[in-house]
C-alpha cells in the first residue's frame, strides 16, 4: 500500500528542487517525489512499510532544508 505526503519546504530554485527531489529518489521506498520552488511544496508517494514521514523529513533536513506538513 502506498500513502501521499505534502511537505511544505522553503526553496528558492530549480536547483533545490534537484537537490530534494534526487536526496529523496534514491531513497527505498519512495515511489515518487515532486518538488515544486515556485509553491515551495514537496509531493511524495511512498510504501510507508519501507520508509517514514519521519525518515523522510530527515532526509529533506539532510538535503540542506526544512519540512513542514503542508
Amino acid at each position: 500500500m502506498t500513502r501521499d505526503t505534502t511537505f511544505s519546504v522553503d526553496m528558492h530554485c530549480a536547483g533545490c528542487e534537484n537537490a530534494v527531489r534526487t536526496t529523496l529518489t534514491r531513497t527505498e521506498g519512495v515511489i515518487r517525489a515532486d518538488a515544486d520552488h515556485r509553491r515551495n511544496e514537496v509531493h511524495l508517494q511512498f510504501d510507508p512499510e519501507q520508509v517514514s514521514e519521519e525518515q523522510l523529513r530527515q532526509l529533506i533536513r539532510d538535503a540542506g532544508f526544512e519540512p513542514s506538513q503542508g
